[in-house]
């Protein structure tokens, strides 16, 4: 059935992970039981077990997602010192890789405003 529209992913900590892990392996509860009792789904769990089992407490390990990187200025309206210069230094590495692709700025705004057309 899949999450209601607009909410938003749960997350796991690695801690929270290893709890419901150790049910599993320790106290011998199964991932349904688990599902039943706690809203997680069981395959979900079963995914957790099987991680934690070839590689440790590592694997549960939350990985990073890609992103946006400017988002996290681009949101906010006063920036220290340090957040200043991260930011500039992250707008000139992406005009700097454009240009290493040939892209220019006006090039950019062509392909932005075809693909806005095609919807």
């Amino acid at each position: 059935m899949g999450r209601p529209k607009g909410g938003t992913n749960k997350t796991w900590s690695k801690e929270e992970k290893l709890k419901y892990v150790l049910m599993v392996i320790n106290e011998g509860k199964s991932s349904r039981k688990i599902q039943a009792m706690y809203g997680i789904y069981c395959s979900m769990v079963s995914v957790w077990v099987s991680k934690y089992s070839k590689g440790g407490i590592q694997a549960l390990e939350n990985k990073r997602k890609p992103g946006n990187p400017l988002s996290k200025y681009s949101q906010r309206k006063e920036l220290t010192n340090f957040e200043r210069l991260e930011y500039e230094n992250m707008l000139l590495r992406i005009e700097n890789e454009r240009l290493k692709k040939g892209y220019t700025e006006k090039d950019a705004i062509i392909a932005k405003s075809s693909k806005q057309n095609t919807k």
